[in-house]
């Protein structure tokens, strides 16, 4: 069942004098399981809604309705799936011990893949559950398969039923389902000639597989070498080849190269990101897989709205170690248009170790121990993608604080580098959705919703008291 979490006003719902917490059971005798089925079964236009009252008495709605017409019930957020396995890279493994609770979900829910591309096993689907996304049409999905070897699969999750891959993805696009797949590569665990078998057997099962990235694995100082360890340049290098050598063939069949390396392995390798032509139609783009070349172009793009900036001295740009050196060669010109001196702040994960090197999971303390010596003039720019909906950072340390500490300089929190420097009036949610590890104004973590444009902070004894427009 599904409980309604909010009530549209003038709409349906509300004529029917229905209530925030009445539980939706059935919809035309269908068990209601999730706000999924919710929103599958009532597209109809003759409905029959069996509920039940907060405080438990039973309720029948019968409805007819132009099917365009919004019912005006909005459910509760649904409780996630979690995961089932135990990944030798688990993420949340890497978590320091006094990490907030949130951080400690493991997710594995199809629900959030498909709403939001979230990457998902389809261990924890049986038969059944894997014929649901195929009657209700849940696609295209996000599905991690790291390797189609089955043992290796299955050493890898921790779980027997990782080797039914293969068969579940057959199922899924026998049912005209379509699948983004990837692989977290893992030296000496799914790379070399297991890589060339994953690519080689995805490929074989047809177009409906519609795309591979390669990402390679992240790690923080506290999973390091239990018992995976970090890729180095030579094998980043190799992994590239890897791809490319399928990419042409493709190509020539499909029309598009499907098969993609990662932002990161790039960085991993000391190469320079590949042109815009090979992210054919930046189908990955918030999941990794391009947003480097996004940042380099859109800065090349944009650049000449830069201009004069009344009242900065300095522009103090945050960022992670990884991409510093981008946005040391904009410096340059940076600093030549807005007439102020420009520093490229890299800030040192210590939360995470030294491993992590993001911008997206920067912590808010050694973000402020990274700014000291802050003044009247200086201009800070911070990366939108290190905080949540709460305005709080990974560690937990929140913005107002962050901006107090920092005063009187003046704190803008952005995505796009130059719209953020000029603060300019926000982009448009298309425009400013989640472009993964671009740097200071993208990155890998999906903490922040799409959308948001640009902020000026200004804190008043301690607390935010302007600047949270957002896009």
């Amino acid at each position: 069942m599904v409980r309604i979490g909010e009530i549209g006003a003038g709409s349906i719902a509300e004529t029917l004098e229905l209530r925030i917490g009445t539980r939706i059971l059935k919809v035309n005798g269908e068990r209601v399981r999730d706000s999924i089925d919710f929103h599958f079964l009532t597209a109809g236009e003759e409905l029959a809604i069996e509920a039940m009252e907060p405080d438990g008495t039973p309720l029948h709605c019968e409805i007819s309705r132009d099917p365009a017409e919004s019912l005006g019930i909005v459910p509760a957020r649904d409780t996630i799936r979690e995961c089932a396995n135990e990944c030798v890279f688990c993420f949340i493994d890497g978590n320091p011990p006094d990490a907030r609770a949130p951080l400690w979900l493991r997710d594995d829910d199809f629900r959030l893949s498909f709403t939001y591309g979230s990457y998902v096993t389809l261990t924890n689907l049986g038969p059944r559950g894997l014929q649901r996304l195929v009657d209700q049409r849940i696609s295209p999905l996000y599905v991690s398969v790291h390797a189609t070897n089955p043992g290796l699969r299955a050493r890898m999750l921790k779980n027997d039923r990782a080797g039914l891959i293969l068969e579940q993805l057959a199922t899924l696009l026998d049912g005209g389902l379509e699948l983004h797949t990837q692989v977290v590569l893992c030296p000496e665990w799914n790379d070399g000639g297991e890589l060339d078998r994953t690519i080689r057997e995805l490929k074989a099962l047809g177009p409906g597989i519609l795309s591979l990235s390669v990402v390679p694995v992240g790690l923080t100082r506290y999973n390091l070498g239990r018992p995976v360890r970090l890729l180095m340049s030579h094998e980043a290098r190799r992994a590239i080849r890897q791809t490319e050598a399928i990419r042409a063939a493709v190509r020539d069949e499909r029309g598009h190269h499907w098969c993609y390396a990662a932002d990161e392995l790039f960085l991993i390798a000391g190469m320079n990101p590949p042109p815009g032509e090979y992210y054919d139609d930046w189908p990955l783009r918030e999941n990794g897989v391009g947003a480097v070349r996004t940042l380099l172009d859109s800065f090349a793009a944009r650049r000449g709205r830069l201009a004069p900036l009344p009242g900065v001295e300095r522009v103090r740009i945050v960022t992670g170690p990884s991409m510093a050196p981008y946005f040391e060669d904009f410096a340059p010109c940076i600093a030549e248009r807005t007439e102020s001196r420009v520093a490229i702040v890299p800030v040192e994960n210590r939360y995470f170790g030294p491993t992590v090197t993001v911008a997206g999971l920067l912590p808010g303390r050694d973000i402020a121990a990274s700014l000291h010596g802050s003044r009247s003039g200086d201009l800070v720019l911070l990366p939108a993608t290190a905080l949540n909906d709460d305005d709080l950072f990974i560690d937990g340390f929140a913005l107002g604080e962050l901006a107090a500490r920092l005063a009187p300089a003046r704190v803008r929190i952005g995505d796009e580098l130059v719209e953020t420097i000029m603060g300019g009036a926000p982009m448009d949610a298309t425009a400013a959705r989640r472009t993964p590890d671009a740097g200071t104004f993208a990155d890998e973590t999906i903490h922040r919703e799409a959308g948001r444009g640009r902020d000026d902070v200004t804190v008043r004894d301690g607390a935010i008291v302007s600047g949270t427009g957002r896009g």
